[in-house]
Formats: structure tokens, sequence, C-alpha cells
């Protein structure tokens, strides 16, 4: 799937408004059911020294965690990034300036996310 502006931007907002909304049912609905996350965040908050999670139930937990700690998340969308198969959305949140860099399968659903944060945020 090549991905285009349009659907960069599209999933970018759609993505922010549900992290700001705190609806984690919105939010997963963007993942393939075995998606992969990896964010330096994992390594605390779940005790998974790879920085690593897969599908969508352990990533549940994880962000229900993030959701429950940070209850005025609020995340600000500053660039969107368009690849060939991927998307990065540069933005504010509690972790102040990061980045997530997302790759689509053909049928739009995101199967891996890489989180990335400024190192004095970690």
């Amino acid at each position: 799937m090549m991905i285009t502006a349009q659907f960069g931007n599209t999933f970018a907002d759609h993505w922010i408004e549900a992290w700001n909304a705190h609806d984690l049912d919105e939010i997963l609905s963007h993942y393939t059911d075995d998606f992969e996350m990896s964010s330096p965040v994992i390594v605390g908050a779940m005790n998974e020294p790879s920085g690593k999670l897969k599908g969508k139930a352990m990533i549940r937990v994880y962000w229900a965690k993030a959701l429950a700690k940070y209850p005025q998340l609020r995340f600000e969308k500053l660039h969107v990034l368009v690849g060939a198969n991927s998307v990065t959305i540069i933005y504010t949140g509690v972790r102040g300036l990061s980045a997530e860099v997302f790759h689509f399968n053909s049928q739009g659903k995101v199967y891996a996310a890489y989180a990335h944060y400024t190192t004095d945020a970690i």
C-alpha cells in the first residue's frame, strides 16, 4: 500500500483525536490484531526489557495503564511525515516532543509502530 498525503493526514488526525478522547477501543481500531509496538517506556511500564509488545491484548493493558496514569493526557500534532508504506507523527504529549512511526499493511492497518521520545523524557 502506497501511502498518500491525504491518508497520512487523515490517519494522524484520527489517531490524535482517539488518544485525546481516551478512547482505547478507537485507538486500537487502527491496528492489526497481532501488531507489534516498540517503545522505551514499555521497559519500565511493563517490565519488558526488549521494549516490545505484540498483540492487541498486551498492548491494551499497556495503554490502559498509560491512560490511567495520565488522566489529562493530550497530544498536539506538529507534523505528519509520509513514507512509502509508513506514516510518522511528530507531536507533543506527556513526554514532551515525541514521534511515532507506523507501518501499514495492504488493508491500511498498522502492523508495527515505534515510539520515540527526547532523551530527557525517558
